[in-house]
């Protein structure tokens, strides 16, 4: 396997958007980011929001004159989808579709709906994707802050051979060229990113965090001890491995935790569990759990709902929530509405 190249801003420049249009679908998470990276940046920004919502009123807040997404398909050279992946395919084919001319270039910032064939855009049309590895709020915060976070490149379709040199100023523009920008394909970052979503950063962790202070709560320990051992430390052993990888992170904690480490550690995630993983991630990659999620979505999402309620009532999450709102080091989050 090939030495993977980490590109900078030295590697590009913000040529290619010069005197372009960047029309952002959708103002959430990654959209506000991406409109106001791009937009501090030197590039002009349209932005497309429906009327009547938060992210709308927002982009208002912000300085932005929101229009319909078929508006933004017709004004912008690069279209930049980031609303959710399970409604882009719909908007796609009633509001960008119908305006995509030739020429233009749509840009994404996951691989879900190209790979999997959800949306198939016409010949004529580059098709790219800059996805950054963090959240659009963190996207947005390091760029103010003068840093940025890293982000995947790939191309898909490139007609006249200018959609690299386009992605490379979308990345830069957005502040990844600061921190360091990758080349992948559609397929690779879709598969892996649902791979680690589902395995390990998301599905993986968060049933360890559960099953774990199950075991201590069933066993007589007070919630609240299962909170701290089983959640409250791991902000410091993500950061100790993050800034040093595992050994770095052993070095720092007592013998007795590496020990429990290296000789626990296996018997709990053994080789049963790296099966289901490899089963996990065939359905990723034969399409199965795409199919199963789409599915999900055009059913209501019960089940989806169903299974997030559940979870919403974990003894981990009740405990959790009294306990940060007496943390006075910590400024305590909540969801929305709940």
């Amino acid at each position: 396997m090939a030495d993977m190249k980490v590109l900078y801003d030295r590697d590009g420049s913000l040529d290619a958007l010069k005197g372009k249009t960047a029309a952002i679908i959708g103002f959430g998470s990654q959209g506000h980011a991406h409109a106001q990276n791009l937009r501090d940046s030197g590039v002009n920004v349209v932005v497309a929001e429906l009327e009547g919502t938060k992210n709308h009123d927002l982009a208002v807040e912000l300085g932005f004159r929101p229009i319909s997404a078929a508006e933004a398909t017709k004004q912008g050279d690069l279209i930049i989808i980031t609303v959710p992946d399970e409604v882009q395919a719909a908007i796609y084919e009633k509001e960008i579709a119908p305006n995509l001319e030739s020429g233009k270039t749509l840009g994404f910032c996951h691989g879900f709906n190209i790979h999997f064939k959800q949306i198939v855009p016409p010949d004529g049309v580059d098709v790219i994707m800059v996805a950054p590895k963090g959240p659009g709020h963190t996207v947005r915060s390091c760029f103010l802050e003068g840093s940025g976070v890293p982000c995947l490149l790939a191309i898909e379709h490139d007609n006249a051979g200018a959609a690299r040199e386009l992605g490379m100023a979308w990345a830069i523009g957005i502040g990844g060229g600061r921190a360091g920008i990758i080349e992948t394909t559609f397929k690779d970052e879709t598969e892996t990113d649902l791979f680690g979503e589902q395995c390990v950063l998301c599905g993986g962790l968060t049933m360890l965090i559960k099953t774990g202070s199950e075991v201590l709560i069933e066993a007589g320990y007070s919630p609240e001890m299962a909170y701290f051992e089983c959640l409250h430390e791991l902000l410091l052993i993500i950061k100790l491995i993050s800034e040093g990888g595992l050994s770095y992170m052993r070095y720092s904690i007592s013998n007795t935790a590496e020990y429990g480490d290296l000789a626990v550690g296996p018997r709990i995630i053994g080789p049963k569990v790296k099966k289901n993983m490899q089963k996990a991630l065939k359905r990723i990659q034969d399409g199965s759990f795409a199919k199963e999620w789409l599915d999900e979505c055009k059913a209501g999402k019960g089940n989806f709902n169903k299974l997030y309620e559940a979870d919403k009532n974990h003894p981990i999450e009740v405990v959790g929530k009294k306990l940060r709102k007496m943390f006075s080091w910590m400024e305590a989050k909540e969801v929305p509405g709940e």
